[in-house]
């Protein structure tokens, strides 16, 4: 694993930005927001060949993520959003599980809180408040689950 990387390293990965709804998940996550308006200032950052979106902070919405892979490409995003306005405090987080392959997430804005209902989270990530009683819903009608610290926190 190479997590020395210089940001210039890291800045020649094939990560680039673009508007918004060339992102393969815009029409996913749009509805789900609970300020929309965030989607004039979200990006699509595209990693290799698929663009995803990348929403910025603002109303509900306290922080953002988005699954990377390797840390070559984690570094490369933050790189890239580290440019943007609404994307502060961009950083990268081991989330795999002790024994498996390093799986890295790129963050921005606030870190989550450590223990949150489904609800919060959803919160947090600035869904709408329709996303947030699914998500609620959803989580009184399966068993409580055991989550390990290290599983992603991506959400809407």
């Amino acid at each position: 694993m190479k997590a020395d990387l210089t940001s210039q390293e890291a800045s020649a990965l094939p990560v680039t930005l673009h508007h918004a709804r060339t992102a393969y998940d815009f029409e996913f996550v749009a509805p789900r927001l609970h300020d929309r308006h965030l989607l004039d200032s979200s990006v699509a950052v595209r990693v290799f060949r698929a663009p995803l979106l990348a929403v910025p902070v603002g109303g509900r919405r306290r922080g953002g993520c988005m699954d990377a892979g390797p840390v070559e490409v984690a570094l490369a995003i933050r790189h890239a959003l580290s440019e943007i306005p609404g994307f502060p405090n961009v950083r990268i987080r081991l989330v795999s599980p002790p024994g498996e392959p390093n799986n890295w997430v790129v963050e921005w804005g606030e870190r989550l809180p450590f223990r949150l209902t489904v609800g919060d989270r959803a919160r947090f990530y600035g869904g709408s408040d329709h996303c947030i009683a699914e998500a609620e819903a959803a989580a009184q009608r399966r068993a409580p689950e055991r989550h390990s610290p290290a599983a992603p926190t991506c959400g809407a």
